[in-house]
């Protein structure tokens, strides 16, 4: 028996792309905090607007290259994927800190952008397969930990910096990914059969996942009404999602009178504990709750969407310290529990032959939602109020969670489960 064929292998799995998750967003957060480290050698960092420009282009890169990295994963060995986009990444994160002018970190923010976004449908894809079903949510939930603990560990970034260099930073923590990426060549493997499909006597045909056209698996995708629900309902989440990210802390420090030395970690370290509380509650309840009910996922990350909702509009009007944070935790919690969720739900509706280039276009949409959201809530904080923003945030869930109630239905927990039926029933009209 080889080594994926055996139980254990599957968390095995979970625990190596962990790592790999965190090295993601670890390594694309890292510019934003050294960023006035930086400026000492390139003054054109010093320029809000240039810096901002620098910090958006990974964005749009990243997702315009979604999707056709997601199209990319159905077809080809995911474990060489993951292998190779963290080798590029973790090797644009050393080249960093030879930089010395404003064009070169534009460039390779880049090519960081296409090459992260390689990254997650593959990973997520992956995890589904050893999943079937069984801890699904849990496994998908603790893989993005690794992202919340990441996106945590980058905001250390300066002080890293300022105890050795921000050069020598980007230098060891490029040279961490290339090492591991290296390990993961030995260790991690493909699930058996990504490539090939079943036929109806449950034999592995020579037929490659590559010989279905983009044209056709496109169509299956958006020819399905649920998939639409599933990518407004990612999208209306990503709003919140990237304004927290992006704007809270300037929000605790508006609202709270706060400076923002403590704004910024207070708002930080909230959303990022809460949203670990709520992927490790929301995991479980929905591997558990499918097995007596198969809209238990949908149920699930409905409880989280919920739960969002008050906590945006107490989040954006409260003017104390401790119902902000209570309200932070709150939308961390639901948060949490709608992110472990997201590939489960997708899975009920869509093929494994067409996942990863199904939640390509989810996280490109959300990534692209992020953007415009960071840029829109900068013009109207003023004429607005952030506060007011994240307020009328909680309206736009409303509407993706009633999508998500009336138009969701599964018939199985897994799409090619139906497929399974499908064929053994053929199977046996066949032999009648």
């Amino acid at each position: 028996m080889s080594i994926q064929e055996k139980k254990f292998y599957p968390w095995v799995v979970v625990a190596l792309l962990w790592v790999v998750a965190l090295l993601n967003y670890m390594d694309r957060q890292m510019l934003s905090t050294m960023q006035s480290n930086i400026a000492l050698d390139i003054p054109a960092l010093r320029n809000a607007e240039a810096f901002g420009a620098l910090m958006a282009i990974f964005l749009w890169v990243y997702g315009i290259a979604s999707p056709f990295s997601g199209a990319v994963a159905d077809r080809i060995s995911r474990k060489w994927l993951i292998v190779g986009s963290l080798g590029v990444w973790s090797g644009v994160t050393f080249a960093m800190g030879y930089c010395d002018s404003f064009n070169e970190l534009m460039w390779l923010r880049g090519i960081m952008g296409v090459s992260e976004a390689l990254y997650i449908p593959s990973a997520l894809s992956l995890i589904a397969d050893f999943f079937t079903g069984k801890s699904r949510s849990l496994a998908i939930g603790l893989h993005m930990t690794g992202l919340y603990c990441g996106q945590a560990l980058g905001g250390f970034g300066a002080m890293v910096a300022g105890t050795w260099s921000w050069q020598a930073t980007f230098h060891w923590f490029g040279i961490i990914g290339v090492a591991y990426a290296v390990l993961l060549i030995f260790l991690l493997y493909e699930k058996e059969g990504h490539t090939a499909q079943k036929t109806t006597q449950g034999k592995t045909s020579e037929k490659k996942r590559n010989s279905e056209s983009v044209v056709r698996s496109l169509t299956f995708v958006f020819g399905t009404m649920a998939f639409w629900v599933i990518l407004f309902f990612f999208a209306s989440s990503s709003v919140p999602g990237w304004a927290t990210k992006n704007w809270l802390p300037t929000l605790f420090h508006d609202n709270l009178n706060m400076s923002m030395e403590w704004a910024g970690p207070m708002a930080t370290l909230t959303i990022a504990v809460s949203s670990f509380i709520g992927v490790m509650t929301g995991g479980p309840i929905s591997d558990r709750w499918v097995k007596r009910n198969v809209r238990g996922r949908i149920y699930t990350s409905a409880i989280g969407l919920a739960m969002m909702i008050p906590a945006l509009v107490f989040i954006g009007l409260a003017h104390n310290a401790w119902l902000s944070i209570l309200a932070g935790l709150f939308f961390g919690i639901g948060f949490g529990m709608f992110d472990a969720n997201n590939m489960p739900i997708l899975c009920q509706f869509v093929s494994s032959r067409q996942r990863a280039m199904a939640y390509g276009f989810m996280n490109s949409v959300g990534v692209i939602m992020g953007a415009i959201t960071t840029q829109l809530l900068g013009g109207l904080a003023e004429s607005v109020g952030l506060g007011m923003c994240f307020a009328f945030m909680g309206g736009l869930l409303v509407v993706a969670l009633a999508l998500q109630l009336i138009v969701l239905r599964p018939k199985y927990d897994d799409k090619d489960m139906e497929a399974v039926s499908t064929d053994n029933l053929t199977a046996e009209n066949m032999e009648m």
